[in-house]
């Protein structure tokens, strides 16, 4: 059954993000936006099973998805995969710890961030700025380039890359990330031909400047 919540207040005159909940467990979708509403996210709906998630995600098109990795009818892995595909919203999968083995699943489904269960706001919210933050970036990087194929060799070069400067330079992943953006515009370049010359130079063993 879907159900809709009051809208919060927007702060500093910005709507709220917009948040779909998919849970089966009714007292765990009541605490989920209990929690979120709190935390100033409005909630457009609630779903109880993984079907009713995946059409109220292409309905209302909300900022974000928090959605149960196990769901009757669909589960939230197969939904999850769906709404990363049609590139509808991040998702934020929830998992109980002895679904740990379903992580990798959730992840190569397209899920952005994960919170095992029992969580609070100090997962949650971490959780949801994560999703975010990897979920434009995939879109940016997929503004460059039309081609599917060279959508995916993109993404996989940009996120080798990050990690190579992450490691490198001791910088966060949304950091690694504005330096292959900056960089990419300041030499004119697309984020992958960027991205390939960070992984390039780093086979020969060099090093990278970080951002100023």
């Amino acid at each position: 059954m879907t159900s809709k919540s009051k809208t919060t207040r927007p702060e500093n005159g910005s709507e709220p993000l917009r948040v779909l909940v998919a849970e089966d467990e009714a007292l765990i979708r009541l605490d989920l936006v209990e929690l979120l509403t709190a935390e100033g996210y409005n909630v457009v709906a609630e779903a109880g099973d993984g079907e009713e998630a995946l059409a109220l995600a292409r309905e209302l098109t909300p900022d974000l998805v928090v959605m149960d990795v196990k769901m009757p009818k669909m589960d939230g892995i197969t939904a999850a995969a769906t709404i990363a595909e049609e590139r509808i919203a991040p998702v934020v999968m929830l998992t109980a710890f002895s679904q740990r083995e379903l992580i990798e699943r959730a992840r190569e489904a397209g899920a952005m961030a994960y919170v095992v269960k029992p969580f609070d706001s100090s997962d949650v919210i971490p959780a949801i700025e994560i999703a975010r933050a990897r979920f434009e970036e995939i879109r940016a990087v997929e503004a460059e380039v039309a081609d599917l194929e060279e959508r995916f060799a993109s993404r996989k070069a940009v996120d080798q890359a990050k990690g190579l400067l992450q490691e490198g330079l001791g910088l966060t992943e949304p950091e690694a990330f504005r330096w292959i953006q900056k960089t990419a515009m300041d030499l004119r370049k697309s984020m992958r031909e960027v991205a390939e010359g960070v992984i390039d130079h780093s086979k020969a063993g060099g090093k990278h400047k970080p951002l100023a």
